[in-house]
């Protein structure tokens, strides 16, 4: 049976707001972020963040709604296998007592995460990605972003030990993979919209 944790040191209100990507080190966040929200009875709003390609300024100057669509429904899918990968679907995650709220949301993800997480007692997961040079400088922003911006606690989850154990050339490789062939009927049922109207399934 599942409980909430009723320890006096126990973190009380706010949400635990998890940033993913669909890499490993976002999986290893979504993870610990589950577990928080799950032991402390919190609500649990997992976000994806994402640009076109070329970013916002390069869309403005060549729009193509067409691609547009591509992308949006892009970003639902590896939000639908951030969950396949991390749990083995949402069905297999553990019982959540606050509830559970998952947005994709388009707009920088620093940008979108610090405005999400906009309550003092909210709690932001994210992965803190690689260690060392260039990888903490190429990939890290995201992470550093958050911690500089944010109104809340940041929490930021070091990639799994099996990670750390390759060599350099192919951690970064592996770290930086996200599955991209999430199926198409599976990305229909969610909605997207922009980072200051985010779409809530």
């Amino acid at each position: 049976m599942d409980t909430v944790d009723e320890r006096d040191d126990a973190p009380r209100g706010g949400r635990v707001v998890v940033g993913v990507s669909g890499t490993i080190s976002s999986l290893e966040a979504l993870r610990v972020g589950t577990e928080e929200a799950r032991r402390t009875g919190r609500e649990l709003l997992v976000v994806l963040a994402w640009t076109p390609p070329g970013g916002e300024l390069g869309y403005r100057r060549m729009p193509v709604p067409d691609l547009l669509k591509l992308w949006e429904r892009d970003a639902v899918g590896r939000l639908e296998d951030t969950f396949d990968d991390a749990f083995g679907g949402l069905a297999a995650m553990p019982p959540l007592t606050g509830g559970l709220t998952r947005l994709v949301v388009r707009g920088e993800p620093g940008r979108a995460l610090v405005e999400l997480a906009d309550r003092p007692d909210d709690l932001l997961v994210l992965g803190a990605g690689e260690r060392g040079w260039p990888a903490r400088w190429l990939h890290g922003t995201v992470s550093r972003y958050c911690v500089k911006r944010a109104g809340c606690r940041v929490l930021a989850v070091p990639p799994p030990a099996l990670l750390t154990a390759l060599p350099a050339w192919q951690r970064h490789q592996v770290a930086t993979r996200t599955r991209m062939d999430a199926p198409p009927a599976r990305m229909e049922r969610v909605k997207t919209d922009r980072h200051d109207r985010p779409a809530r399934f």
